[in-house]
């Protein structure tokens, strides 16, 4: 019996020591691979919006990747509603939060000081780089440069257009659709336009705005009012179908934004630009879990894969469009060309050669950087999130309410 019980014994021993070296039955087996890592995600909308579609799919991607838990909370307001879920998800046993929509930060920054021990980030703020707090962030991306490649597209479907006789070149009248007059929309419909007269130098554009990040009905009533204004093309800074659908029903090129339309828009789709925020959540989730400094204000940029351009519709575009846009690309990438190159643009008929901005936001929005370089307005240069506010000449907003 004694004999037995030995061999029992020598056994366990045996097999406790393999599991000690092999993780057999270890609760931690994986766990430098994310596990048990929870990243929380308040979106304005849900995945109706294009806007936030976006975003929800660049969370699921990258906590997919990184094998973390993704709690991802929708239509959630800009108000004490966000302050509420970025609670809730605190309580989730989420170790990092992100949130997307500029009316967010407030409430982001409340949460981030009552609780000290999770990393919040702000994507579209404005704030970070001078509110001081070590769990508070801002991010975005170099959006106007892929508003600007966009904007060559349309140049060169401008440019087809007049070729075939379709309109002459003092009718290539380019329409827009954008939500508030914030410096954030100023900035991707004026890169767009700049990136449309680089082709066609005879471009002009018109704005409407309709006071909401996501009205379909609103949206495509404003794509309408432009086409009926005489607009031949049509883009925006939107986020539903309303426009797209719009310039379909009427036969209208459309550039749109945060995603293709070419499923639902066939006939008028040709490209679209968008930011990528994978490549951000990676860095910003590894930086929480290693428990590293993560940037107060980050920029993502073409080269970090945070600008992206969809596929482009050969049906649609004019010939030579996937050239043309790559060797831009290049020269954006290289510096040798700039979005906002003070030699392509004047404001009531002057050249712009000096400008402040309003870069360490304030309630009354007071100018404190100058942002004039090298003959260039250096857009996100000093703050990740758009600060370019001129109303250039060339662009008629329709409306100034919102």
């Amino acid at each position: 019996m004694k004999k037995v019980l030995s061999l029992v014994l020598a056994l366990m021993m045996i097999f406790c020591f393999t599991a000690v070296f092999t993780g057999c039955g270890g609760s931690d087996e994986g766990s430098s691979d994310g596990d048990g890592f929870k990243v929380g995600f308040i979106c304005l909308h849900d995945e109706n919006s294009t806007y936030d579609k976006n975003f929800i799919d660049a969370a699921n991607a990258a906590c997919e990747n990184l094998g973390v838990e993704a709690i991802i909370k929708t239509n959630i307001p800009e108000g004490q509603e966000c302050y509420d879920a970025a609670a809730e998800l605190v309580d989730q046993g989420c170790g990092i939060v992100f949130a997307d929509s500029f009316g967010h930060e407030d409430y982001m920054i409340q949460a981030a000081t009552d609780f000290p021990e999770v990393q919040f980030c702000h994507s579209t703020g404005t704030k970070a780089h001078t509110e001081g707090i070590d769990n508070y962030h801002n991010a975005f991306a170099s959006i106007y440069q892929g508003r600007y490649l966009a904007g060559v597209a349309a140049g060169m479907k401008l440019n087809e257009m007049i070729d075939k006789g379709d309109i002459t070149a003092d009718q290539a009248k380019i329409g827009y659709v954008g939500a508030f007059t914030y410096a954030e929309v100023i900035s991707g419909y004026t890169s767009f336009y700049l990136g449309a007269k680089s082709e066609c130098p005879s471009v002009t554009m018109d704005v409407t705005f309709t006071g909401s990040w996501y009205d379909e009905g609103l949206e495509k009533e404003g794509a309408q009012k432009l086409i009926d204004e005489g607009c031949v093309l049509i883009s925006q800074h939107a986020d539903s179908m309303g426009a797209p659908t719009a310039c379909e029903n009427a036969g209208v090129p459309n550039v749109s934004y945060n995603g293709s339309t070419i499923d639902a828009c066939p006939n008028t789709f040709i490209v679209s630009s968008r930011i990528d925020w994978t490549p951000y959540y990676e860095y910003a989730i590894k930086a929480a879990q290693a428990g590293e400094a993560i940037d107060a204000d980050w920029t993502g940029t073409l080269e970090t894969g945070s600008v992206v351009l969809t596929d482009i519709n050969e049906k649609v575009a004019a010939k030579g469009t996937a050239d043309k846009i790559k060797e831009v690309e290049a020269g954006l990438n290289d510096g040798s060309i700039q979005v906002f190159d003070t030699s392509t643009f004047t404001v009531k008929g002057k050249a712009i050669d000096s400008y402040k901005a309003d870069v360490d936001t304030d309630k009354d929005y007071t100018p404190d950087t100058e942002v004039i370089e090298d003959g260039a307005f250096m857009e996100s240069k000093f703050r990740s999130a758009p600060y370019f506010d001129l109303a250039i000449d060339g662009i008629k907003r329709l409306d100034e309410k919102f």
